[in-house]
């Protein structure tokens, strides 16, 4: 299964419409993964076109986004949680571990910054903003391959 992760696309100001470099991407997934700070809804509809999403709310979203504070869902044998997750980056790992006590693998967004860690049990994944890369070199999105439960790829893709 071929997923894409994403967060903070923080639309209309920083997206317009799906970035072409994006657009490579999500075009052939399976499931799209938006971590939150989508800001307006048509993003999800625009995403929705590619492949389906499954959406968690930013501290940016607004009413008009119709999703959960956190999300736990299963894709072909892992066990996902998904949040946007405002809290210090020390701790994380732990905190996490006690939302999400039965996931494999949390995704999840707000700093921007992308991340890619584990403790031997869990791994978090940030895939960092596509369109807002404040302090980064790029602007990035996650690439993950689930096959019969186990995460085989995850990767961080710049995209500009």
């Amino acid at each position: 299964m071929r997923v894409v992760a994403l967060s903070d696309t923080h639309a209309p100001r920083r997206w317009r419409s799906c970035p072409p470099r994006v657009a490579e991407h999500v075009r052939g997934a399976d499931v799209i993964l938006h971590a939150g700070d989508v800001c307006v809804p048509s993003v999800i509809d625009e995403l929705a076109a590619y492949a389906p999403v499954h959406v968690v709310k930013g501290n940016n979203d607004g009413p008009d986004l119709d999703a959960p504070a956190t999300l736990e869902l299963t894709l072909d044998g892992l066990r996902i949680g998904m949040i946007h997750d405002g809290g210090p980056a020390k701790g994380r790992l732990p905190r996490m571990r006690r939302r999400f006590p039965r996931a494999d693998l949390v995704v999840f967004g707000h700093s921007h910054i992308p991340l890619d860690e584990s403790d031997g049990d869990l791994r978090i994944f940030n895939p960092g903003s596509p369109t807002d890369r404040r302090r980064q070199p790029h602007g990035t999105l996650g690439l993950l391959t689930i096959e019969d439960g186990t995460l085989t790829r995850a990767e961080i893709v710049p995209v500009t």
